[in-house]
């Protein structure tokens, strides 16, 4: 049993087709059916059951699983130890969605250099859905992200309950003007929430889905937004923007997952720095 098919094997059972799979491994769907009926031979028993609406694991897929990803976990973390740098005592990978990376990780970045100079450190920025599967594959250690769904292997940690305030730049009255409002998109769960908070706000002239955007452009424009209140805190102290009094707030949670089989040791000097970086921005 090869890496390549267990990567294939996990694909498959998350994308629930061969054909998204392929489209996701940079394969064609024959390579892919090909890896899925070599794997089903060497373990004697079939892993999917195929239809036209796609795949669903069978009761030996679903008891395959849990070795598919920890065979990948064990290979990524051979070939990480076999290209440790020189001096260094061991590599950690963490991985950050975009909007977390300025102030978060680049506080942890410099915690882990200061108090652990021998982990060599790899750091990758990618979306949340990527950063989950690569967890659970093994191809990284840790990911900070907001919102974690459960996955088999990968544990779930509270970092920190961050709040999205609304804040403007101009008279209180005018924060929800939409000609001055600026729409930032925080996900699903924010959008539920403040639809329920303002029911007749219509559609927003301005809609940013990058945080950090968003705020270069409430600056240099004017107006006003939700953001995070530790991201905007120089802000508020230089009185370029303010909190606008009486509004909703809105819970915006983050969190730490990594894989189960993470050497304990190792991510308590990882969760001690996210930690303290979390508490330096609150």
């Amino acid at each position: 049993m090869d890496i390549a098919a267990a990567k294939t094997f996990l694909e498959v059972a998350r994308t629930g087709s061969f054909v998204n799979a392929a489209a996701a491994l940079n394969l064609t769907q024959a390579a892919v059916s090909a890896r899925i009926r070599v794997l089903e031979e060497q373990l004697g028993h079939p892993v999917f059951v195929r239809a036209k609406s796609g795949v669903t694991l069978t009761r030996a897929g679903e008891q395959f699983m849990r070795f598919a990803t920890s065979l990948i976990q064990t290979w990524e973390n051979a070939r990480r130890a076999v290209a440790l740098p020189p001096g260094s005592e061991t590599v950690i990978t963490v991985g950050a969605e975009l909007s977390l990376w300025n102030p978060l990780l680049g506080h942890w970045l410099q915690w882990m250099r200061q108090e652990h100079p021998g982990f060599a450190l790899r750091v990758r920025i990618a979306p949340p859905d990527v950063l989950m599967q690569q967890v659970q594959e093994g191809a990284i250690d840790v990911a900070v992200l907001y919102g974690a769904p459960q996955r088999p292997g990968v544990v779930t940690e509270l970092l920190v309950e961050e709040r999205l305030v609304l804040v403007t730049t101009g008279p209180e009255s005018d924060s929800m003007d939409e000609a001055r409002h600026v729409q930032v998109d925080w996900g699903r769960e924010f959008d539920a929430s403040y639809r329920a908070a303002f029911p007749e706000q219509g559609e927003a002239q301005v809609s940013i889905s990058y945080g950090p955007l968003a705020l270069e452009y409430l600056l240099a424009k004017g107006g006003s937004a939700y953001f995070r209140k530790g991201f905007i805190g120089p802000w508020l102290e230089s009185g370029q923007l303010r909190l606008v009094p009486g509004s909703p707030e809105f819970p915006y949670p983050a969190y730490i997952v990594h894989s189960a089989r993470l050497d304990p040791a190792v991510m308590a000097c990882v969760r001690e720095g996210l930690r303290a970086s979390a508490a330096k921005l609150a």
